[in-house]
C-alpha cells in the first residue's frame, strides 16, 4: 500500500523563529517517514503583503536551508520552491473561477490584514486562500499539517474541492482529492514572548516577541530575561489568568522533549529567576545543531540548488498531472 501525502510549505519573509520550528517543521520531521512528504518554500504567497524584492530570492535560499537543517530528509521528503512550479498559478487562476467571492470575503485572516493594510490591501491578499488551496489539491494531499488559525482556509480548500467535483466530476471520479487537517497537539500555537494571548509572529515589528532558529546565544538570552512574566510563585501549565506562564513552560517542554509530568514536577516551586536561565540554556542547546547544519548548508550553493531543482522536478510531475486532469474537466483544448 503506497503512504499517503502530506503537503506544507512556510513563506520566505524573515527569520523562522520557535513558533515555526516548534509548530510546524519539527512534526514535519516527526512523520515523514510515514508520508510521501512535500515541503514548499511558498514565495508566491509572501508578495501577498508589501514585500523586498532585493531579498526574496535570498530568504528562499535561507528557508529551503533551515527545512534541511531541521531533519527534512530528502530520502522521505521533496523539498522545493512554490513559484519554480506554474502549475500553482494556473490552477489558482481556474479556481479562481469557482470559488464564490464572499467565500473569500468572510476569511477571518483577510479581514485582520486588510484592517492594517487599509487602502492598500491587495486583490492577492483576498486570493491566498485560493492559492493556498491550489497548493495542497495540486499534490492530492491526504493530510494537510496545519495551526488552529489556518484551519479555515483548509475548510475553504475542502469546499472548493467539493464544488470542483460536483460540477465537473462523478462519485466514481472526483476531479480533485479531498484533504484532511493534520494538528499538532502539543506546540501547535507558540505564542508571542511579549504578549502570552499572540501568536508568536514574524510580522510582529518587535524582535523581542520571538526567538528566531538563527538567533545568538547572546539574543536569546536577552529575549528570555525580558520576556513578560507575572508575580506569581511557582509555575503552572493551563491557567487561564497566566498565559505567559504556560507558554514559556509549553517551549520549555518541547525544547527539553520532556513530558508534562515531568516539567510540571521540575518547575513547579520555581521562581522565574531560577526558570528563564533553565529556558535560556535549554533554548541554546535545542538551536546550535540547526544551526551548525544550516551554516554549512549555506555555504554550499550547489547543493542546495541541486536539491531544489529535484525537489521541482519532482513536484511538477505530480502538479501537472492534476492540473491537465482539472482542465481537461473543464472542456479545455488539451496540448497535442
Amino acid at each position: 500500500m503506497s503512504k499517503q501525502r502530506v503537503l506544507s510549505g512556510v513563506q520566505p519573509t524573515g527569520n523562522l523563529h520557535l513558533g515555526n520550528y516548534l509548530g510546524a517543521i519539527r512534526n514535519w520531521v516527526e512523520i515523514q517517514q510515514d508520508y510521501d512528504s512535500f515541503f514548499c518554500v511558498v514565495d508566491l504567497h509572501a508578495i501577498t503583503v508589501p514585500h523586498n524584492p532585493k531579498t526574496l530570492a535570498e530568504d528562499t535560499y535561507k528557508i529551503a536551508a533551515l527545512y534541511l537543517a531541521c531533519g527534512i530528509d530528502l530520502q522521505y521528503s521533496t523539498i522545493f520552491v512554490q513559484s519554480h512550479v506554474t502549475a500553482h498559478s494556473e490552477l489558482t487562476w481556474l479556481l479562481n473561477c469557482i470559488t464564490p467571492l464572499n467565500w473569500l470575503e468572510r476569511m477571518i485572516q483577510f479581514k485582520e490584514k486588510a484592517v492594517k493594510q487599509g487602502e492598500n490591501v491587495s486583490v492577492g491578499l483576498l486570493d491566498y486562500p485560493v492559492l493556498m488551496a491550489a497548493d495542497i489539491l495540486l499534490y492530492n494531499a491526504d493530510k494537510v499539517p496545519v495551526g488552529e488559525d489556518q484551519k479555515q482556509h483548509l475548510e475553504l480548500t475542502r469546499d472548493i474541492a467539493v464544488r470542483v467535483n460536483d460540477k465537473f466530476g462523478t462519485k466514481k471520479t472526483p476531479v480533485l482529492k479531498m484533504p484532511d487537517p493534520m494538528i499538532a497537539k502539543e506546540g501547535a500555537r507558540v505564542m508571542s514572548l511579549t504578549d502570552g494571548t499572540s501568536k508568536m509572529s514574524k510580522s510582529d515589528p518587535s524582535e523581542m516577541s520571538r526567538i528566531n532558529l538563527l538567533d545568538t546565544p547572546d539574543s536569546i538570552s536577552k529575549k528570555i530575561k525580558r520576556c513578560k512574566t507575572d508575580l506569581v510563585k511557582g509555575l503552572t501549565f493551563d491557567d487561564s489568568e497566566r498565559p505567559e506562564c504556560n507558554n514559556l513552560l509549553t517551549l520549555y517542554l518541547l525544547l527539553s522533549n520532556k513530558t508534562k509530568e515531568e516539567v510540571t514536577a521540575e518547575c513547579q516551586d520555581m521562581g522565574w529567576g531560577q526558570f528563564k536561565p533553565l529556558l535560556t540554556e535549554t533554548t541554546i542547546t535545542a538551536l546550535k545543531p540547526i544551526q551548525d547544519k544550516y551554516y554549512e548548508i549555506m555555504d554550499d550553493r550547489g547543493y542546495l540548488q541541486s536539491v531544489l531543482r529535484e525537489g521541482r522536478r519532482k513536484a511538477e510531475t505530480v502538479a501537472n498531472e492534476t492540473l491537465s486532469r482539472v482542465k481537461n474537466a473543464l472542456g479545455y483544448l488539451p496540448l497535442f
